[in-house]
């Protein structure tokens, strides 16, 4: 497992297979729907690939990433098809056999009765040393071997697989965030008094995030950050640079965009 140091900072990846996923006839939303659950956990997602259903690009981009941040998370690819080849892959970085995991061939055999066909055996197989994942919305569940947690891709199931995920990780230190809305200012003005409070804070996220409309223009920014204290504090820098700098209509608002400042 990665170290993610003394600052408190626990850190993950999500790998997102499938070819469906790269030549655009499925959307992902898989990827939005973990970034906000590792979150509230006090994990912070750092980086997340796409890979297709081939063999050794899973197994690079695994021991990339397992090596680099404290957990990864997978999505797709543990289907009863021939190109759901997620298990393989997995069980090949760790240098591991794949079973039937006896759990899993009950639960199906109880659900679809009779003989199992060899596509539903697939979906029973897991690493040896891994654990299973709870799947509480329909099918086999997922499995975790080392720091690896290894989801459906169906967005409904993948939700249900992560409540089972969040209780195994090592939560840090919960981000905070805060949001100042800039109005009838653009990006050229406010970069100025953005750069330098986020130099004087080199811990804390400073994001602009503009926006155009029928209502006019501007910028959002995003201060994130893990002590409180000062991000309030960083918030009042922050409308107090960009007054100076001349830009008078600026607010914090809050997630909905209800104004919180004055």
């Amino acid at each position: 497992m990665a170290d993610s140091g003394n600052d408190g900072r626990v850190t993950a990846a999500v790998l997102i297979i499938g070819d469906e996923i790269l030549s655009g006839r499925t959307q992902d939303t898989n990827l939005r729907d973990i970034a906000r659950y590792l979150g509230v956990h006090g994990v912070d997602l750092a980086e997340a690939r796409t890979v297709p259903d081939v063999h050794q690009e899973i197994v690079a981009a695994l021991d990339a990433l397992r090596r680099r941040y404290d957990y990864v998370i997978t999505t797709g690819g543990i289907g009863p098809t021939h190109d759901d080849i997620t298990a393989d892959a997995v069980a090949a970085a760790f240098g591991v056999e794949l079973y039937e995991h006896p759990d899993i061939l009950a639960m199906m055999s109880a659900r679809w009765g009779g003989e199992l066909n060899a596509a539903r055996r697939r979906m029973a197989r897991v690493p040896v040393g891994g654990e299973l994942v709870k799947n509480p919305v329909q099918g086999p569940p997922g499995f975790t071997i080392g720091n690896v947690f290894v989801l459906a891709g169906v967005p409904q199931i993948m939700r249900g697989m992560l409540e089972d995920v969040g209780p195994r990780l090592r939560g840090g230190a919960v981000t905070v965030s805060r949001t100042v809305r800039v109005e009838g200012a653009g990006e050229g003005v406010i970069a100025a008094p953005l750069e330098a409070v986020a130099k004087a804070h080199p811990a804390m996220s400073l994001g602009s995030y503009p926006f155009f409309g029928e209502g006019g223009y501007g910028s959002n920014l995003v201060l994130r950050g893990r002590d409180p204290a000062e991000l309030s504090a960083t918030v009042g820098e922050l409308i107090a640079a960009l007054r100076g700098a001349g830009v008078e209509n600026v607010r914090e608002v809050d997630a909905a965009g209800a104004e919180t400042t004055a």
